[in-house]
């Protein structure tokens, strides 16, 4: 008797979410989803009630992102419940990207690694290394640099045996190698390096680890000019995406207030 009523409510409200949604009328198409889901649930069909968590978070999308979270956020706990992880990571992944459209990097960075954790537990190496990247990314701008260096160094490693990703493995080699050199200790920066000709043989005859090294030596010797000078030629012929650039600035003014403390002593 109940699971007939609810059938038939469930049965309404999918038409009338359809018919707000041809009207554009967001908010309400993602209220009456979510009345979907309730019913869903009464009929015990997780799986249903969770995409139409789904189908609610698309409408809130386009007027109300933490409503649009929350509802994602919803669908995951349901697609964990009968056991569909990928499904999970996903719109964990989708929640992620949310996050960051919202310029909200902290929360972004949570999502990415609940989803590059999932999305290893089932194997999905591509995809996992995907969420790894931006997490590694977000904890590099949030001066979290042990943690991206941590995971630029895991993807290297997971590469090298991949005839696909193997091209790929200095770009990840030097955003470790930038990591260090923010955090400005030059005797790790120069084992770093040691580490990574060790792991990849190739590597000590690329233009990535020649400007490490050059800029470990520019640190080291405290000269602002010479830095400048071999970020400039780098990027002159591999231009430098924003994130590295961000990154190299951090180290120059670092570099340049060590340099006015020590003419301030002289």
């Amino acid at each position: 008797m109940f699971g007939s009523k609810f059938e038939d409510a469930a049965d309404l409200f999918d038409k009338s979410a359809n018919c707000y949604k041809l009207a554009k009328s967001w908010d309400k198409a993602g209220s009456t989803y979510i009345k979907l889901a309730n019913c869903h649930v009464k009929l015990e069909s997780k799986h249903e009630a969770a995409s139409a968590y789904v189908d609610a978070a698309h409408c809130y999308k386009k007027t109300n992102m933490n409503e649009a979270i929350s509802c994602l956020d919803n669908a995951v706990n349901m697609f964990c419940d009968i056991g569909r992880i990928s499904m999970a990571a996903r719109y964990l992944k989708e929640i992620a990207e949310m996050c960051e459209s919202e310029q909200n990097i902290e929360r972004a960075l949570v999502y990415y690694e609940k989803s590059a954790d999932f999305y290893e537990s089932e194997e999905v190496t591509t995809s996992a290394n995907q969420c790894k990247q931006k997490v590694a990314q977000y904890s590099a701008q949030l001066e979290q640099y042990q943690k991206s260096i941590e995971i630029y160094e895991e993807i290297a490693r997971q590469s090298l045996n991949n005839n696909l990703l193997k091209y790929g493995v200095k770009g990840h080699l030097l955003n470790a190698g930038i990591c260090q050199l923010c955090k400005g200790d030059v005797v790790a920066i120069t084992n770093a390096l040691e580490r990574y000709q060790e792991l990849d043989p190739t590597f000590s005859g690329t233009r990535e680890y020649r400007l490490l090294a050059d800029v470990a030596a520019a640190i080291d010797e405290e000269d602002v000019g010479k830095f400048t000078e071999v970020v400039k030629e780098f990027d002159s012929m591999s231009p430098l995406d924003s994130w590295k650039t961000t990154l190299f600035l951090r180290v120059k003014e670092k570099l340049k207030a060590k340099e006015l403390e020590e003419d301030d002593l002289t």
